[in-house]
């Protein structure tokens, strides 16, 4: 039960890697869950209690992180000291910089009364959506490098595609929140 509580993947008992077997990781969660449950160590000594609340706290951490792909890369990266980077810093993408300015423009226009920018809006919302889910393929395919060659050239083209996909979920929020 002495796991280091800076690592998510070593309270799993996995290698850190990317392209995880989600049902398989779930499966183990339960397993551990039930395991540390503190009901277990009702007889226990206060300092074994502790222990199996601690546990399962950070179990309940790291099942959080490591079930979803775009937090499990983030907190791969930040193992690895490559900060993720702030997407209100960031420039937008140069291949998006046009459709930004579009966007913008259209949620003034609609803020302004002109409801023909929701068409325009809508069209954008499609269009950033569809860029999303590729760049959510391209990150699967990432994972799978990453976890062949354990490189950092892939997990620094990672990085930089988790930023293009945050910049690119902001857009989409903007604008489902203007048509909403």
């Amino acid at each position: 039960m002495s796991h280091s509580p800076s690592d998510y993947f070593a309270v799993f008992g996995i290698d850190r890697s990317l392209a995880l077997n989600l049902p398989e990781l779930q499966r183990q969660f339960y397993v551990l869950s039930k395991q540390f449950h503190p009901d277990r160590f009702a007889r226990a000594s206060a300092a074994e209690q502790q222990r199996a609340l601690d546990f399962t706290s950070q179990l309940n951490d790291a099942w959080r992180i490591l079930r979803d792909p775009i937090s499990r890369a983030e907190y791969l990266l930040k193992l690895q000291g490559m900060e993720p980077g702030d997407s209100r810093t960031n420039p937008p993408p140069p291949e998006l910089l046009e459709e930004v300015f579009d966007l913008n423009m259209a949620l003034e226009e609609l803020r302004s009364g002109d409801t023909h920018a929701r068409d325009q809006i809508l069209g954008a919302l499609n269009r950033f959506l569809a860029l999303r889910d590729q760049l959510d393929q391209d990150r699967d395919a990432l994972f799978v490098r990453y976890d062949a060659n354990r490189d950092a050239a892939t997990l620094q083209d990672l990085r930089g595609l988790l930023n293009r996909r945050r910049y690119i979920e902001n857009l989409v929020r903007d604008a489902q929140q203007a048509l909403s």
